[in-house]
Protein backbone atom coordinates (compact mmCIF):
# COMPACT_ATOMS: atom_id res chain seq x y z
CA UNK A 1 0.00 0.00 0.00
CA UNK A 2 1.48 3.32 -1.10
CA UNK A 3 1.07 6.42 1.04
CA UNK A 4 1.19 9.61 -1.00
CA UNK A 5 1.32 13.05 0.60
CA UNK A 6 -0.62 15.49 -1.54
CA UNK A 7 1.01 18.89 -1.81
CA UNK A 8 -0.69 20.84 -4.57
CA UNK A 9 0.17 24.49 -4.99
CA UNK A 10 -2.48 27.17 -4.56
CA UNK A 11 -3.47 30.49 -3.05
CA UNK A 12 -3.48 29.60 0.66
CA UNK A 13 -3.46 33.23 1.79
CA UNK A 14 -6.61 34.23 -0.11
CA UNK A 15 -8.52 31.16 1.03
CA UNK A 16 -7.63 31.69 4.69
CA UNK A 17 -8.50 35.38 4.68
CA UNK A 18 -11.61 35.27 2.49
CA UNK A 19 -13.23 32.25 4.15
CA UNK A 20 -11.82 32.56 7.68
CA UNK A 21 -10.28 29.10 7.71
CA UNK A 22 -6.97 27.73 8.98
CA UNK A 23 -3.93 27.24 6.79
CA UNK A 24 -4.34 23.47 7.20
CA UNK A 25 -7.91 23.61 5.92
CA UNK A 26 -6.89 25.86 3.02
CA UNK A 27 -4.24 23.31 1.97
CA UNK A 28 -6.83 20.51 2.15
CA UNK A 29 -9.12 22.53 -0.14
CA UNK A 30 -6.30 23.13 -2.59
CA UNK A 31 -5.56 19.39 -2.63
CA UNK A 32 -9.19 18.95 -3.78
CA UNK A 33 -8.74 21.48 -6.56
CA UNK A 34 -10.76 24.09 -4.70
CA UNK A 35 -9.64 27.59 -5.60
CA UNK A 36 -10.69 31.01 -4.25
CA UNK A 37 -12.97 31.21 -7.33
CA UNK A 38 -14.92 27.97 -6.77
CA UNK A 39 -14.63 27.77 -2.97
CA UNK A 40 -17.81 29.83 -2.49
CA UNK A 41 -19.99 27.13 -4.05
CA UNK A 42 -18.05 24.34 -2.32
CA UNK A 43 -18.23 25.85 1.16
CA UNK A 44 -21.38 27.96 1.08
CA UNK A 45 -23.42 26.81 -1.90
CA UNK A 46 -27.22 26.82 -1.56
CA UNK A 47 -30.12 25.51 -3.60
CA UNK A 48 -30.18 28.88 -5.36
CA UNK A 49 -26.75 28.05 -6.82
CA UNK A 50 -27.96 24.91 -8.63
CA UNK A 51 -27.82 24.94 -12.40
CA UNK A 52 -30.88 25.53 -14.54
CA UNK A 53 -32.11 22.24 -15.99
CA UNK A 54 -33.22 24.09 -19.12
CA UNK A 55 -29.53 24.20 -20.12
CA UNK A 56 -29.76 20.50 -20.98
CA UNK A 57 -30.30 19.68 -24.62
CA UNK A 58 -33.96 18.81 -25.35
CA UNK A 59 -35.16 19.84 -21.87
CA UNK A 60 -37.40 22.50 -23.42
CA UNK A 61 -38.79 19.89 -25.84
CA UNK A 62 -39.46 17.44 -22.99
CA UNK A 63 -41.31 20.08 -20.99
CA UNK A 64 -43.42 21.03 -23.99
CA UNK A 65 -44.32 17.41 -24.81
CA UNK A 66 -45.28 16.65 -21.22
CA UNK A 67 -47.34 19.81 -20.77
CA UNK A 68 -49.24 19.07 -23.97
CA UNK A 69 -49.79 15.49 -22.86
CA UNK A 70 -51.16 16.58 -19.48
CA UNK A 71 -53.42 19.19 -21.08
CA UNK A 72 -54.83 16.62 -23.50
CA UNK A 73 -55.44 14.09 -20.73
CA UNK A 74 -53.12 11.50 -22.25
CA UNK A 75 -51.99 8.47 -20.30
CA UNK A 76 -48.31 8.71 -19.32
CA UNK A 77 -46.27 5.72 -18.18
CA UNK A 78 -42.97 6.18 -16.35
CA UNK A 79 -40.45 3.38 -16.88
CA UNK A 80 -37.46 3.38 -14.54
CA UNK A 81 -34.74 1.00 -13.42
CA UNK A 82 -34.59 -1.51 -10.57
CA UNK A 83 -31.79 0.10 -8.51
CA UNK A 84 -32.08 2.96 -5.99
CA UNK A 85 -31.52 5.59 -8.67
CA UNK A 86 -34.22 4.06 -10.86
CA UNK A 87 -36.71 3.79 -8.00
CA UNK A 88 -36.01 7.34 -6.82
CA UNK A 89 -36.17 8.68 -10.40
CA UNK A 90 -39.54 7.00 -10.91
CA UNK A 91 -40.79 8.45 -7.63
CA UNK A 92 -39.61 11.97 -8.56
CA UNK A 93 -41.45 11.83 -11.90
CA UNK A 94 -44.58 10.21 -10.47
CA UNK A 95 -44.82 12.66 -7.58
CA UNK A 96 -44.10 15.64 -9.81
CA UNK A 97 -46.43 14.72 -12.67
CA UNK A 98 -49.38 13.73 -10.49
CA UNK A 99 -49.04 17.00 -8.57
CA UNK A 100 -49.42 18.74 -11.94
CA UNK A 101 -52.57 16.81 -12.76
CA UNK A 102 -51.11 14.17 -15.08
CA UNK A 103 -52.78 10.80 -15.59
CA UNK A 104 -49.72 8.62 -15.06
CA UNK A 105 -48.47 5.38 -13.59
CA UNK A 106 -45.07 3.71 -13.34
CA UNK A 107 -43.41 0.44 -14.19
CA UNK A 108 -39.97 -0.82 -13.21
CA UNK A 109 -38.50 -3.76 -15.14
CA UNK A 110 -38.04 -7.03 -13.29
CA UNK A 111 -34.31 -7.75 -13.04
CA UNK A 112 -34.67 -11.44 -13.99
CA UNK A 113 -37.65 -11.36 -16.36
CA UNK A 114 -36.90 -8.10 -18.18
CA UNK A 115 -33.31 -7.16 -17.55
CA UNK A 116 -32.19 -3.54 -17.60
CA UNK A 117 -34.27 -0.76 -19.13
CA UNK A 118 -36.87 -0.71 -21.86
CA UNK A 119 -37.68 -3.98 -23.61
CA UNK A 120 -40.24 -5.31 -26.06
CA UNK A 121 -42.49 -6.79 -23.35
CA UNK A 122 -42.82 -3.45 -21.57
CA UNK A 123 -43.51 -1.64 -24.84
CA UNK A 124 -46.22 -4.09 -25.89
CA UNK A 125 -47.74 -4.01 -22.40
CA UNK A 126 -47.93 -0.22 -22.67
CA UNK A 127 -49.70 -0.54 -26.02
CA UNK A 128 -52.22 -2.98 -24.54
CA UNK A 129 -52.84 -0.53 -21.68
CA UNK A 130 -53.46 2.30 -24.20
CA UNK A 131 -50.51 4.35 -22.95
CA UNK A 132 -49.98 7.50 -25.03
CA UNK A 133 -46.54 8.52 -23.78
CA UNK A 134 -43.65 6.62 -22.20
CA UNK A 135 -41.29 8.69 -20.05
CA UNK A 136 -38.05 6.90 -19.16
CA UNK A 137 -35.76 7.68 -16.25
CA UNK A 138 -32.30 6.31 -15.48
CA UNK A 139 -32.52 4.35 -18.73
CA UNK A 140 -33.51 4.69 -22.37
CA UNK A 141 -30.41 6.24 -23.91
CA UNK A 142 -29.40 2.91 -25.51
CA UNK A 143 -32.94 1.63 -26.26
CA UNK A 144 -32.98 2.51 -29.97
CA UNK A 145 -34.84 -0.58 -31.19
CA UNK A 146 -37.34 -0.54 -28.33
CA UNK A 147 -38.24 3.12 -28.88
CA UNK A 148 -38.51 2.47 -32.62
CA UNK A 149 -41.05 -0.27 -31.73
CA UNK A 150 -42.96 2.13 -29.48
CA UNK A 151 -43.14 4.66 -32.30
CA UNK A 152 -44.52 2.01 -34.67
CA UNK A 153 -47.25 1.24 -32.13
CA UNK A 154 -48.23 4.90 -31.87
CA UNK A 155 -46.63 5.53 -28.48
CA UNK A 156 -44.67 8.73 -27.98
CA UNK A 157 -41.43 8.53 -25.96
CA UNK A 158 -39.41 11.02 -23.95
CA UNK A 159 -36.05 9.81 -22.61
CA UNK A 160 -34.37 11.08 -19.45
CA UNK A 161 -31.11 9.36 -18.58
CA UNK A 162 -27.61 10.04 -17.30
CA UNK A 163 -25.63 7.17 -18.81
CA UNK A 164 -23.00 7.43 -21.54
CA UNK A 165 -24.33 7.86 -25.09
CA UNK A 166 -23.76 4.85 -27.38
CA UNK A 167 -21.49 5.73 -30.30
CA UNK A 168 -20.78 4.57 -33.82
CA UNK A 169 -17.27 3.51 -34.80
CA UNK A 170 -16.59 7.03 -36.08
CA UNK A 171 -17.48 8.46 -32.66
CA UNK A 172 -20.86 9.92 -33.65
CA UNK A 173 -23.70 9.50 -31.19
CA UNK A 174 -26.46 6.92 -31.59
CA UNK A 175 -29.50 8.69 -30.17
CA UNK A 176 -32.80 6.84 -29.74
CA UNK A 177 -35.71 8.08 -31.95
CA UNK A 178 -37.62 9.76 -29.10
CA UNK A 179 -39.42 13.11 -29.17
CA UNK A 180 -36.90 14.40 -26.64
CA UNK A 181 -33.67 12.91 -25.29
CA UNK A 182 -32.50 14.57 -22.08
CA UNK A 183 -29.06 13.36 -21.00
CA UNK A 184 -26.31 15.73 -19.82
CA UNK A 185 -23.70 13.57 -21.56
CA UNK A 186 -24.98 14.49 -25.02
CA UNK A 187 -22.35 16.03 -27.29
CA UNK A 188 -22.59 19.80 -27.21
CA UNK A 189 -24.82 19.80 -24.14
CA UNK A 190 -24.40 23.09 -22.26
CA UNK A 191 -25.22 21.76 -18.81
CA UNK A 192 -22.20 22.72 -16.63
CA UNK A 193 -22.00 19.54 -14.55
CA UNK A 194 -22.95 16.29 -16.32
CA UNK A 195 -21.97 13.99 -13.43
CA UNK A 196 -25.48 13.80 -11.99
CA UNK A 197 -27.62 10.72 -11.42
CA UNK A 198 -30.87 9.79 -13.16
CA UNK A 199 -33.00 11.07 -10.28
CA UNK A 200 -31.39 14.50 -10.51
CA UNK A 201 -32.08 14.63 -14.26
CA UNK A 202 -35.70 13.73 -13.48
CA UNK A 203 -35.80 16.33 -10.68
CA UNK A 204 -34.50 19.02 -13.01
CA UNK A 205 -37.25 18.11 -15.47
CA UNK A 206 -39.95 18.37 -12.82
CA UNK A 207 -38.50 21.67 -11.61
CA UNK A 208 -38.66 22.98 -15.18
CA UNK A 209 -42.28 21.80 -15.30
CA UNK A 210 -43.12 24.13 -12.42
CA UNK A 211 -43.75 21.85 -9.42
CA UNK A 212 -44.69 23.45 -6.11
CA UNK A 213 -42.19 24.26 -3.34
CA UNK A 214 -43.58 21.38 -1.26
CA UNK A 215 -43.10 18.84 -4.08
CA UNK A 216 -39.69 20.35 -4.90
CA UNK A 217 -38.48 19.69 -1.34
CA UNK A 218 -40.05 16.24 -1.16
CA UNK A 219 -38.42 15.12 -4.40
CA UNK A 220 -35.13 16.77 -3.40
CA UNK A 221 -34.85 14.04 -0.76
CA UNK A 222 -35.15 11.34 -3.41
CA UNK A 223 -32.61 13.11 -5.63
CA UNK A 224 -30.11 13.24 -2.76
CA UNK A 225 -30.77 9.60 -1.84
CA UNK A 226 -30.10 8.48 -5.43
CA UNK A 227 -27.00 10.67 -5.80
CA UNK A 228 -25.34 8.91 -2.87
CA UNK A 229 -26.48 5.38 -3.77
CA UNK A 230 -25.57 5.70 -7.45
CA UNK A 231 -22.05 6.66 -6.31
CA UNK A 232 -22.01 10.05 -7.97
CA UNK A 233 -19.05 12.35 -7.19
CA UNK A 234 -19.87 14.63 -4.25
CA UNK A 235 -18.56 17.78 -5.80
CA UNK A 236 -20.09 20.82 -7.48
CA UNK A 237 -23.90 20.88 -7.29
CA UNK A 238 -24.08 17.26 -6.08
CA UNK A 239 -22.66 18.47 -2.74
CA UNK A 240 -25.49 20.97 -2.39
CA UNK A 241 -28.19 18.47 -3.41
CA UNK A 242 -26.95 15.87 -0.94
CA UNK A 243 -26.29 18.29 1.92
CA UNK A 244 -29.70 19.93 1.61
CA UNK A 245 -31.48 16.65 0.84
CA UNK A 246 -30.08 14.91 3.92
CA UNK A 247 -31.06 17.89 6.07
CA UNK A 248 -34.64 17.58 4.77
CA UNK A 249 -34.65 13.81 5.29
CA UNK A 250 -33.77 14.28 8.95
CA UNK A 251 -37.29 15.73 9.31
CA UNK A 252 -38.95 14.03 6.34
CA UNK A 253 -42.70 13.91 5.94
CA UNK A 254 -42.42 11.03 3.49
CA UNK A 255 -44.23 8.15 5.18
CA UNK A 256 -42.19 5.52 3.35
CA UNK A 257 -38.82 7.06 4.25
CA UNK A 258 -39.91 7.38 7.86
CA UNK A 259 -40.86 3.70 7.92
CA UNK A 260 -37.57 2.71 6.27
CA UNK A 261 -35.46 4.57 8.85
CA UNK A 262 -37.54 3.11 11.68
CA UNK A 263 -37.16 -0.44 10.36
CA UNK A 264 -33.39 0.12 10.04
CA UNK A 265 -33.08 1.45 13.59
CA UNK A 266 -31.83 4.87 12.49
CA UNK A 267 -32.58 8.03 14.45
CA UNK A 268 -33.68 10.41 11.74
CA UNK A 269 -32.18 13.48 13.39
CA UNK A 270 -28.76 11.80 13.08
CA UNK A 271 -29.26 10.62 9.49
CA UNK A 272 -26.09 10.95 7.39
CA UNK A 273 -24.66 10.11 4.00
CA UNK A 274 -23.26 6.93 5.57
CA UNK A 275 -26.79 5.74 6.42
CA UNK A 276 -27.98 6.40 2.87
CA UNK A 277 -25.08 4.60 1.23
CA UNK A 278 -24.61 1.65 3.58
CA UNK A 279 -27.93 1.06 5.35
CA UNK A 280 -31.00 2.55 3.67
CA UNK A 281 -29.70 2.26 0.10
CA UNK A 282 -28.91 -1.47 0.24
CA UNK A 283 -32.24 -2.07 1.97
CA UNK A 284 -34.22 -0.26 -0.73
CA UNK A 285 -32.08 -1.97 -3.36
CA UNK A 286 -32.82 -5.44 -2.01
CA UNK A 287 -36.34 -5.52 -3.44
CA UNK A 288 -35.07 -4.93 -6.97
CA UNK A 289 -32.38 -7.57 -6.50
CA UNK A 290 -34.44 -10.44 -5.15
CA UNK A 291 -38.04 -9.63 -6.07
CA UNK A 292 -39.47 -6.55 -7.81
CA UNK A 293 -38.37 -2.94 -7.33
CA UNK A 294 -42.02 -1.92 -7.60
CA UNK A 295 -42.16 -2.70 -3.86
CA UNK A 296 -39.57 -0.01 -3.21
CA UNK A 297 -41.48 2.49 -5.34
CA UNK A 298 -44.70 1.57 -3.56
CA UNK A 299 -42.96 2.28 -0.24
CA UNK A 300 -41.83 5.76 -1.30
CA UNK A 301 -45.31 6.54 -2.63
CA UNK A 302 -47.14 5.19 0.40
CA UNK A 303 -49.27 7.50 2.54
CA UNK A 304 -50.48 4.76 4.92
CA UNK A 305 -48.25 4.25 7.97
CA UNK A 306 -49.23 0.64 8.58
CA UNK A 307 -48.70 -0.30 4.94
CA UNK A 308 -45.36 1.52 4.86
CA UNK A 309 -44.17 -0.19 8.06
CA UNK A 310 -45.05 -3.59 6.60
CA UNK A 311 -43.24 -2.85 3.34
CA UNK A 312 -40.16 -1.50 5.14
CA UNK A 313 -39.86 -4.63 7.27
CA UNK A 314 -40.21 -6.75 4.14
CA UNK A 315 -37.33 -4.86 2.54
CA UNK A 316 -35.19 -5.20 5.66
CA UNK A 317 -35.67 -8.98 5.68
CA UNK A 318 -34.87 -9.19 1.97
CA UNK A 319 -31.68 -7.25 2.57
CA UNK A 320 -30.58 -9.73 5.23
CA UNK A 321 -31.12 -12.53 2.71
CA UNK A 322 -29.13 -10.55 0.14
CA UNK A 323 -26.23 -10.15 2.60
CA UNK A 324 -26.00 -13.91 3.16
CA UNK A 325 -26.04 -14.59 -0.59
CA UNK A 326 -23.33 -12.00 -1.11
CA UNK A 327 -21.02 -13.46 1.53
CA UNK A 328 -21.28 -16.94 0.01
CA UNK A 329 -20.60 -15.54 -3.46
CA UNK A 330 -17.56 -13.53 -2.34
CA UNK A 331 -16.09 -16.57 -0.60
CA UNK A 332 -16.48 -18.76 -3.70
CA UNK A 333 -15.11 -16.05 -6.01
CA UNK A 334 -11.97 -15.62 -3.88
CA UNK A 335 -11.42 -19.39 -3.85
CA UNK A 336 -11.52 -19.44 -7.67
CA UNK A 337 -9.21 -16.44 -8.04
CA UNK A 338 -6.64 -17.77 -5.58
CA UNK A 339 -6.66 -21.27 -7.06
CA UNK A 340 -4.80 -20.05 -10.16
CA UNK A 341 -1.02 -19.78 -10.45
CA UNK A 342 -1.09 -16.21 -11.76
CA UNK A 343 -3.66 -13.50 -11.27
CA UNK A 344 -5.17 -11.81 -14.33
CA UNK A 345 -4.93 -8.05 -14.74
CA UNK A 346 -8.70 -7.98 -15.21
CA UNK A 347 -10.56 -10.55 -13.12
CA UNK A 348 -13.45 -12.35 -14.83
CA UNK A 349 -15.15 -14.78 -12.43
CA UNK A 350 -17.89 -17.18 -13.47
CA UNK A 351 -20.23 -18.20 -10.63
CA UNK A 352 -22.96 -20.36 -12.19
CA UNK A 353 -24.98 -20.68 -8.98
CA UNK A 354 -24.78 -17.01 -7.98
CA UNK A 355 -28.01 -15.02 -7.99
CA UNK A 356 -27.48 -12.49 -10.77
CA UNK A 357 -28.79 -9.68 -8.59
CA UNK A 358 -25.74 -9.78 -6.31
CA UNK A 359 -23.11 -10.13 -9.07
CA UNK A 360 -22.34 -6.40 -8.96
CA UNK A 361 -21.89 -6.37 -5.20
CA UNK A 362 -19.57 -9.37 -5.37
CA UNK A 363 -17.60 -7.72 -8.19
CA UNK A 364 -17.22 -4.64 -6.00
CA UNK A 365 -15.96 -6.69 -3.07
CA UNK A 366 -13.45 -8.52 -5.27
CA UNK A 367 -12.25 -5.23 -6.74
CA UNK A 368 -11.69 -3.86 -3.23
CA UNK A 369 -9.87 -7.00 -2.09
CA UNK A 370 -7.50 -7.42 -5.04
CA UNK A 371 -7.56 -3.83 -6.36
CA UNK A 372 -8.12 -5.04 -9.93
CA UNK A 373 -10.97 -4.48 -12.38
CA UNK A 374 -13.44 -7.28 -11.69
CA UNK A 375 -16.36 -8.89 -13.52
CA UNK A 376 -18.69 -11.47 -12.01
CA UNK A 377 -20.85 -13.51 -14.39
CA UNK A 378 -23.58 -16.03 -13.72
CA UNK A 379 -26.10 -18.07 -15.68
CA UNK A 380 -29.05 -16.13 -17.05
CA UNK A 381 -32.07 -17.36 -18.97
CA UNK A 382 -30.45 -17.00 -22.41
CA UNK A 383 -26.74 -16.88 -21.63
CA UNK A 384 -24.47 -15.26 -19.07
CA UNK A 385 -25.28 -12.07 -17.22
CA UNK A 386 -23.13 -10.07 -14.91
CA UNK A 387 -21.62 -6.85 -13.66
CA UNK A 388 -18.22 -5.23 -13.45
CA UNK A 389 -16.54 -2.80 -11.07
CA UNK A 390 -13.31 -0.99 -11.89
CA UNK A 391 -10.32 0.82 -10.45
CA UNK A 392 -9.38 4.41 -11.28
CA UNK A 393 -6.68 3.39 -13.78
CA UNK A 394 -9.04 1.33 -15.97
CA UNK A 395 -11.90 2.61 -18.12
CA UNK A 396 -14.22 -0.38 -18.03
CA UNK A 397 -16.81 0.96 -20.46
CA UNK A 398 -14.21 1.82 -23.11
CA UNK A 399 -12.64 -1.62 -22.78
CA UNK A 400 -16.02 -3.27 -23.28
CA UNK A 401 -16.86 -1.04 -26.22
CA UNK A 402 -13.71 -2.33 -27.93
CA UNK A 403 -15.11 -5.89 -27.87
CA UNK A 404 -18.82 -5.08 -28.09
CA UNK A 405 -19.43 -7.81 -30.68
CA UNK A 406 -19.02 -10.37 -27.87
CA UNK A 407 -22.10 -9.08 -25.98
CA UNK A 408 -25.79 -9.53 -26.37
CA UNK A 409 -26.18 -6.32 -24.40
CA UNK A 410 -23.94 -4.05 -22.32
CA UNK A 411 -23.84 -0.61 -20.78
CA UNK A 412 -22.32 1.44 -18.02
CA UNK A 413 -19.48 3.89 -17.48
CA UNK A 414 -15.80 4.03 -16.54
CA UNK A 415 -16.15 2.52 -13.08
CA UNK A 416 -19.10 0.12 -13.42
CA UNK A 417 -20.91 -1.85 -16.09
CA UNK A 418 -23.52 -4.50 -16.75
CA UNK A 419 -23.47 -7.08 -19.53
CA UNK A 420 -25.05 -10.11 -21.14
CA UNK A 421 -23.18 -12.46 -23.47
CA UNK A 422 -23.44 -15.97 -24.94
CA UNK A 423 -21.72 -18.52 -22.71
CA UNK A 424 -19.40 -19.58 -25.51
CA UNK A 425 -17.94 -16.02 -25.54
CA UNK A 426 -16.80 -16.13 -21.92
CA UNK A 427 -13.17 -17.09 -22.53
CA UNK A 428 -12.91 -14.74 -25.52
CA UNK A 429 -14.12 -11.94 -23.26
CA UNK A 430 -11.59 -12.77 -20.55
CA UNK A 431 -8.75 -13.10 -23.07
CA UNK A 432 -9.55 -9.88 -24.92
CA UNK A 433 -9.71 -7.77 -21.75
CA UNK A 434 -6.41 -9.10 -20.44
CA UNK A 435 -4.59 -8.94 -23.76
CA UNK A 436 -5.56 -5.28 -24.18
CA UNK A 437 -5.34 -4.08 -20.56
CA UNK A 438 -2.51 -1.55 -20.33
CA UNK A 439 -2.23 -1.91 -16.57
CA UNK A 440 0.98 -2.05 -14.57
CA UNK A 441 1.75 -3.45 -11.14
CA UNK A 442 1.67 0.10 -9.81
CA UNK A 443 -1.98 0.36 -10.88
CA UNK A 444 -2.82 -2.64 -8.68
CA UNK A 445 -1.27 -1.14 -5.58
CA UNK A 446 -3.80 0.48 -3.29
CA UNK A 447 -2.95 4.09 -2.67
CA UNK A 448 -3.76 6.34 0.26
CA UNK A 449 -3.68 10.06 -0.47
CA UNK A 450 -2.71 12.03 2.62
CA UNK A 451 -4.03 15.57 2.95
CA UNK A 452 -1.65 16.72 5.66
CA UNK A 453 1.17 15.48 7.87
CA UNK A 454 -0.26 16.55 11.20
CA UNK A 455 0.82 15.42 14.70
CA UNK A 456 -1.89 14.00 16.96
CA UNK A 457 -0.87 16.31 19.78
CA UNK A 458 -1.86 19.31 17.61
CA UNK A 459 -5.41 18.04 16.93
CA UNK A 460 -7.99 20.37 18.45
CA UNK A 461 -11.75 20.63 18.60
CA UNK A 462 -11.47 23.67 16.32
CA UNK A 463 -9.80 21.53 13.62
CA UNK A 464 -12.47 18.84 13.99
CA UNK A 465 -15.20 21.46 13.70
CA UNK A 466 -13.49 22.92 10.63
CA UNK A 467 -13.46 19.51 8.96
CA UNK A 468 -17.27 19.65 8.94
CA UNK A 469 -16.97 22.35 6.27
CA UNK A 470 -15.91 19.57 3.89
CA UNK A 471 -19.08 17.51 4.42
CA UNK A 472 -20.89 15.70 2.91
CA UNK A 473 -18.19 13.09 2.37
CA UNK A 474 -18.34 10.52 -0.40
CA UNK A 475 -16.93 9.71 -3.82
CA UNK A 476 -14.49 12.41 -5.03
CA UNK A 477 -14.83 14.12 -1.65
CA UNK A 478 -13.61 11.70 1.02
CA UNK A 479 -12.88 12.48 4.62
CA UNK A 480 -9.52 14.25 4.89
CA UNK A 481 -6.63 11.97 5.73
CA UNK A 482 -4.04 13.12 8.24
CA UNK A 483 -0.83 11.25 9.00
CA UNK A 484 1.82 11.05 11.70
CA UNK A 485 5.15 9.43 10.99
CA UNK A 486 5.47 7.93 14.47
CA UNK A 487 3.36 7.34 17.55
CA UNK A 488 4.20 5.00 20.41
CA UNK A 489 1.62 2.43 21.40
CA UNK A 490 1.86 0.96 24.89
CA UNK A 491 -1.58 -0.63 25.14
CA UNK A 492 -4.16 -2.00 22.71
CA UNK A 493 -7.55 -3.22 23.87
CA UNK A 494 -9.53 -5.43 21.50
CA UNK A 495 -13.21 -4.62 21.93
CA UNK A 496 -16.64 -5.42 20.55
CA UNK A 497 -18.75 -8.56 20.53
CA UNK A 498 -17.03 -9.68 17.34
CA UNK A 499 -13.58 -8.36 18.37
CA UNK A 500 -13.72 -5.87 15.50
CA UNK A 501 -12.50 -2.71 17.26
CA UNK A 502 -9.10 -1.86 18.68
CA UNK A 503 -8.52 0.99 21.12
CA UNK A 504 -4.93 2.25 21.38
CA UNK A 505 -3.31 4.07 24.28
CA UNK A 506 -0.66 6.02 22.46
CA UNK A 507 2.09 8.33 23.66
CA UNK A 508 1.95 11.08 21.07
CA UNK A 509 4.54 13.38 22.64
CA UNK A 510 6.91 13.37 25.59
CA UNK A 511 4.17 14.10 28.13
CA UNK A 512 0.89 13.48 26.27
CA UNK A 513 -1.09 10.26 25.88
CA UNK A 514 -4.15 9.92 23.67
CA UNK A 515 -6.81 7.30 23.05
CA UNK A 516 -6.97 6.30 19.38
CA UNK A 517 -9.43 3.85 17.79
CA UNK A 518 -9.14 1.45 14.83
CA UNK A 519 -11.92 -0.39 12.95
CA UNK A 520 -9.83 -2.34 10.44
CA UNK A 521 -8.68 -5.95 10.25
CA UNK A 522 -7.97 -6.70 13.91
CA UNK A 523 -6.51 -10.16 13.28
CA UNK A 524 -4.00 -8.69 10.83
CA UNK A 525 -3.15 -5.92 13.32
CA UNK A 526 -2.39 -8.47 16.05
CA UNK A 527 -0.32 -10.60 13.69
CA UNK A 528 1.63 -7.61 12.31
CA UNK A 529 2.61 -6.24 15.72
CA UNK A 530 3.35 -9.60 17.36
CA UNK A 531 5.60 -10.65 14.47
CA UNK A 532 7.35 -7.26 14.19
CA UNK A 533 8.27 -6.73 17.85
CA UNK A 534 9.69 -9.07 20.47
CA UNK A 535 7.42 -7.53 23.08
CA UNK A 536 4.49 -7.10 20.70
CA UNK A 537 2.49 -9.74 22.56
CA UNK A 538 2.47 -7.58 25.68
CA UNK A 539 0.85 -4.57 24.06
CA UNK A 540 -2.49 -6.37 23.69
CA UNK A 541 -4.58 -6.29 26.87
CA UNK A 542 -4.87 -4.02 29.83
CA UNK A 543 -1.42 -4.18 31.35
CA UNK A 544 0.49 -2.47 28.60
CA UNK A 545 4.27 -2.72 28.24
CA UNK A 546 7.15 -1.06 30.00
CA UNK A 547 8.83 1.93 28.46
CA UNK A 548 7.55 4.30 25.80
CA UNK A 549 5.86 1.66 23.64
CA UNK A 550 5.90 0.29 20.12
CA UNK A 551 6.24 2.74 17.19
CA UNK A 552 3.61 2.89 14.43
CA UNK A 553 3.09 5.14 11.40
CA UNK A 554 -0.57 6.04 11.07
CA UNK A 555 -3.13 7.67 8.83
CA UNK A 556 -6.11 8.98 10.76
CA UNK A 557 -9.21 11.15 10.84
CA UNK A 558 -9.85 13.28 13.95
CA UNK A 559 -13.19 12.85 15.74
CA UNK A 560 -14.83 13.70 19.05
CA UNK A 561 -15.97 10.93 21.41
CA UNK A 562 -18.78 11.99 23.74
CA UNK A 563 -19.60 9.71 26.68
CA UNK A 564 -21.84 10.69 29.58
CA UNK A 565 -21.46 14.34 28.70
CA UNK A 566 -17.66 14.24 28.56
CA UNK A 567 -16.09 15.16 25.21
CA UNK A 568 -12.65 13.89 24.30
CA UNK A 569 -10.64 13.96 21.10
CA UNK A 570 -10.42 10.41 19.73
CA UNK A 571 -8.73 10.09 16.32
CA UNK A 572 -9.75 7.14 14.14
CA UNK A 573 -6.86 5.25 12.53
CA UNK A 574 -7.61 4.44 8.87
CA UNK A 575 -4.29 2.76 8.03
CA UNK A 576 -1.02 1.88 9.77
CA UNK A 577 2.52 0.77 8.97
CA UNK A 578 5.36 -0.70 11.01
CA UNK A 579 8.28 1.76 10.64
CA UNK A 580 11.33 0.30 8.89
CA UNK A 581 13.65 1.70 11.57
CA UNK A 582 11.77 0.24 14.50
Amino acid sequence: MAWILKNKKGDVETLTSKYDISETMAKILINRDITPENAEMYLRGTLQDLYDGMLMTDMEKAVSVLKDSIEEGEKIRIIGDYDVDGVCSSYVLYKGLTSLGAACDARIPHRIVDGYGLNERLIREAAEDHVDLILTCDNGISAYAEIELANSLGIKVVVTDHHEIPKNEDGSEILPPALAVVDPHRKGDEYPFPEICGAVVAWKLMTAMGISKEVFEDTLEAAAFATVCDVMPLRDENRIIVREGVAHMQHTENVGLRALTDASGIQRENLSVYHLGFVLGPTLNATGRLETAMTGLKLLCSTDRDEAAKLALELRDLNEERKNMTEMGVKRACELIESTDTMDKVLVVYLPDCHESVAGIIAGRIKERYHRPSFVLTDGETGLKGSGRSIEAYDMYSAMTACKELFSKFGGHKMAAGLSLPKENLESFRTFLNDHAELTEADFEEKISIDAAFPLEAVSEDLIEECKLLEPFGVANPKPVFAQSRIYVNEIKIMGKNRNVAKFRAQVSKEKFMEVIYFGNIEALEEDIKSAYENGEKVFGYGGINGVGLPLQICYYPEINEFRGVRTIQPVITAYKIPENK
